[in-house]
Formats: structure tokens, C-alpha cells, sequence
């Protein structure tokens, strides 16, 4: 299989507050029309309103899923991410929606949709490529612990958008050649049907977007060289400013981990880094995020790292995670998770055994 392009260089820790949160915005005028309001949810974990307003605003991949379970729960819509994908407009994705109305043709406009996917705000890993005879788009998730119910959200918008985006890009009559997706089966297959208009294949080995030759080079309505070459320098301009704010929070993440049980204080990691500490609260302001937010990040991944090990008890997962006893700990895993620890144990063994805990239609295969 060769490979037509790749995402960019991006961090490797799930906690950095990297994402623009273009999909909980959507995510939020959608369970409007349920009469479900998610501004406590967002607010839990520390988005207000006001900077959900911001342009400015990024969200880690841990925020953004917290918020997506529980718009799932208190929805009941299994199909919700088809609605949040469905909703979207090109400028939902800002720069790279117009470099992508601006490309010469389709495999172009996917190759720069790809290519600059940390600007989108995209929550699942995009490639492209050829695989065969096929030009195939494929959409995989960062987060192999993610709740399978969110993993079914973000591929369901995830493929939902990016076909909404190109007919309104392309062609009204753009539909994919198929689809496969690494979950089962709906109860209700229509809503798929509707939306993609083409052969769907559930409970695959990854989620794959078959792109119909016809389509693949045909010419975009809007093809123009010069604004396309124009937009793409102003992308790589916000891409080195994402760079240097992921190495930022990528070196508070690695100093945090490296330290625990022991949480260095906020004064402490200013001066290690020849920094004030306004000048190091702006910088992670800056991120949209906070010290508090990486300290619980990597504190959470050190959590679903011990409990994979079942011969620690949680009074020593508690504290080699720096928590002050068993009780800190459960009140952390249950806002985390919405379970207990020792649930969350038991669906890490299932996991690792090969099978998935009981989760209805949330049951996902394992990706390579």
C-alpha cells in the first residue's frame, strides 16, 4: 500500500489541549434540539460559554470526550455523530475548508484536509492513500482507551462530515464507493444510508472511505491555484505556532509524569522552564488550557496504566498516581469515566482478552 500523505507531526499525549473545538460546537446546537443543555457538561470540564466564543480556544482530546459521553447518554441518540457530522459547513473546518474549495481537484482537497487536520480540529487520526486500485480515506482513533460509545461518535462524525463537506465542496452527487466501519451494526441502518448512499460494511478491521475513481481527479468548482497557494502559507503559519504550543505542554506532561507521585508545584515548574509564573499561566492560557488540566491528564493516563496491572491494589494505584488515598482516586475514575475503578480493571482484562465489555453496538474491533 502506498501512502498519498499523512498528518502533519502532532503531539502523542492525549491530555494537550491541542483540538479547536469546532465538533462540541455543533455537538452543542445538536442536543439543543433534544432539549438537552450541555453547559453544565462543558463547564465540568472547565469550557464556559464565554470561551466557547473564543477563536482562540483549544480543548484536549480528554476534554472533548468527557463531553461527548455524556451529550451520548443524555441524548440516547446512537446515531448522534451522524447528525454533528451531517450539520457541518465548510467553514466549520476554517482555513483548511477554503484551501480545500480552493484545490484542483478532490485528491488534492483530501490531501490538504489530511495534511492539516490539527487545525480542523479533528478528533480521529485522517490518512490517505492508495490501497490497491482504490484511493481509500481512513480515519483511526488516537486513543485506544477511548469509551467505545465515544469512538463510535467520532468515527460516525468523522465520515459523516467529511462526505457533507465534500459535496458541498465537489458536487451534490458525491457518494463513496463504500464504507466500512471497525463497529457493529446499528439496530437502525437507514440514517447510514441515507447519508452515505452506498454499500456499508460494519464490524471491520478499520474504518475505511472508499473514494470512487469518477471522483478522485475530477476538477473542484472552486480550483483556484493562486488562493490555494495563498492558504496553504497561512496553514503552515498556524501549523508552526501549533508546534510550538504542543511542545510547550508536551514538556509540562513529560515533567508531571517523570515526577509522580509527586506533583512539582506550579512555581516550581516556572522556575525550571526560566519562566514567571504569569508568564507561564499566559503562555498555557494561550493553549486553552491550565496546569491543573495537564496535572489531571497525565494523573489519568498513570491511573489507566496501573490498572492494567491487576496485582496492584487500589491504595498502591492511588498512590503511585499521587492521590492522597482510595477515596481520591474513585471520586478521579468515576468523573473520568462515569465507573469505578475496579469496573474500569475489569473492562481493561476484557479488552486485553480480546473481547469488549457489554456495551451494546459500542463493541469495537481492534485496529492495526
Amino acid at each position: 500500500m502506498t501512502e498519498a500523505t499523512r498528518p502533519e507531526d502532532g503531539t502523542t499525549r492525549s491530555t494537550s489541549a491541542t483540538i479547536s473545538p469546532n465538533i462540541l460546537r455543533y455537538l452543542d446546537q445538536i442536543t439543543e434540539e433534544y432539549g438537552v443543555d450541555l453547559q453544565p457538561e462543558l463547564a465540568q470540564v472547565g469550557l464556559t460559554e464565554t470561551l466557547m466564543r473564543s477563536a482562540a480556544l483549544r480543548v484536549s482530546y480528554r476534554q472533548g470526550s468527557a463531553v461527548i459521553r455524556r451529550a451520548v447518554e443524555l441524548t440516547g441518540d446512537e446515531n448522534l455523530g451522524l447528525r454533528v457530522g451531517a450539520a457541518q459547513h465548510l467553514t466549520a473546518w476554517g482555513l483548511v475548508g477554503f484551501a480545500m474549495l480552493a484545490s484542483d481537484t478532490l485528491q488534492v482537497a483530501i490531501e490538504a484536509g489530511v495534511r492539516f487536520q490539527n487545525v480542523s480540529g479533528a478528533m480521529t487520526v485522517w490518512s490517505a492513500g492508495r490501497e490497491g486500485s482504490d484511493y481509500v480515506v481512513r480515519a483511526d482513533l488516537p486513543d485506544p482507551m477511548v469509551d467505545p460509545n465515544v469512538a463510535v461518535f467520532l468515527v460516525e462524525e468523522a465520515f459523516s462530515s467529511v462526505v457533507t463537506l465534500g459535496r458541498l465542496a465537489a458536487d451534490v452527487g458525491l457518494a463513496p464507493q463504500e464504507v466500512h466501519f471497525a463497529f457493529a451494526a446499528p439496530r437502525d441502518v437507514q440514517p447510514f444510508r441515507d447519508i452515505f448512499r452506498c454499500p456499508l460494511h460494519f464490524g471491520a478491521s478499520r474504518n475505511r472511505l472508499v473514494v470512487p475513481q469518477a471522483w478522485i481527479n475530477r476538477p473542484m468548482p472552486g480550483r483556484d491555484p493562486v488562493t490555494y497557494a495563498s492558504t496553504l502559507e497561512l496553514l503552515e503559519g498556524q501549523m508552526a505556532s501549533r508546534r510550538r504550543q504542543q511542545d510547550l505542554l508536551e514538556i509540562l506532561e513529560i515533567s508531571v509524569a517523570q515526577s509522580l507521585p509527586v506533583v512539582p508545584s506550579f512555581s516550581e515548574q516556572a522556575r525550571r522552564h526560566a519562566s514567571s509564573e504569569r508568564t507561564l499561566r499566559r503562555r498555557l492560557a494561550d493553549c486553552g488550557t491550565s496546569y491543573e488540566a495537564i496535572v489531571e491528564g497525565v494523573r489519568r493516563e498513570r491511573v489507566e496504566l496501573l490498572l492494567h496491572r491487576p496485582h496492584l491494589t487500589l491504595r498502591e494505584v492511588a498512590r503511585q498516581a499521587g492521590f492522597s488515598d482510595e477515596r481520591a482516586l474513585r471520586r478521579a475514575v468515576r468523573r473520568w469515566h462515569g465507573m469505578a475503578p475496579l469496573q474500569l480493571r475489569e473492562g481493561f482484562s476484557s479488552q486485553t482478552a480480546g473481547t469488549t465489555p457489554s456495551q451494546g453496538r459500542g463493541q469495537l474491533r481492534d485496529q492495526p
